[in-house]
């Protein structure tokens, strides 16, 4: 009960919050200054797990967000027919495993992160995501076709920042030089697959095995009666 007290009361302090938004406000430096602000970030604690896990959230939100409100001359998505969790999974999912297929195949050779540490980088190479398609969700409602190629550069402009933030993240975060963090991208990616490949694979004989015993148990149930 004691520890649980605490947490209250560290929650409660006035300078968790000032952290909080020190090391959420960092990730602006972060996005400009990558080479410096990664190796900062772990190396310098200058980022947090809770500024990490609010952008991964604001992330989840703006992915809606650009569901739901996105100008129907660049999105025609109906909105009825959207599953949010499914949404949320599909943002969740590749980060989870990214974080751990590359910590994992990092830990092999070298590698200087920790999984919580790529995780981090990871969470703050996001930001350009949330600052660009907010106002670009706003704008699709507003611009015509003609000034659709606006809206287009945009959306992909805060893509292409991400990947970039997340290579150069890497690439600090396990002190590689250029070309192996770029060779390692790409293990990483295949890793990816061959773990969703496993986890499918697996499912699906979980799934079978399931399956095989309720039929089990419904034709020994129908021949007891």
């Amino acid at each position: 009960m004691s520890y649980i007290t605490k947490k209250f009361e560290k929650l409660a302090k006035k300078e968790t919050y000032l952290h909080f938004l020190n090391t959420l406000k960092y990730s602006l430096y972060v996005i400009f200054h990558p080479a410096d602000g990664f190796w900062d970030l772990t190396h310098a604690k200058r980022g947090s797990y809770g500024a990490a896990n609010f952008i991964v959230f604001a992330t989840l939100l703006t992915h809606i967000w650009k569901l739901r409100f996105t100008g129907m001359l660049f999105l025609d998505n109906q909105w009825q027919k959207v599953n949010i969790f499914l949404e949320f999974a599909t943002i969740l999912l590749p980060l989870v495993i990214f974080c751990i297929c590359n910590w994992g195949v990092t830990t092999l050779f070298d590698g200087k992160g920790r999984l919580g540490e790529i995780y981090m980088g990871t969470a703050y190479a996001l930001t350009p995501y949330v600052l660009i398609q907010i106002p670009m969700i706003i704008l699709s409602n507003f611009v015509t076709v003609e000034e659709g190629a606006f809206y287009t550069v945009f959306n992909d402009l805060s893509l292409m920042w991400c990947l970039l933030l997340i290579y150069m993240a890497m690439m600090m975060i396990h002190a590689y030089s250029a070309g192996k963090t770029l060779l390692f991208m790409i293990i990483t990616v295949f890793g990816m697959l061959v773990f969703i490949f496993i986890m499918l694979l697996f499912f699906s004989m979980i799934s079978q095995g399931v399956a095989y015993f309720v039929s089990l148990a419904k034709e020994i149930m129908f021949r007891l009666n």
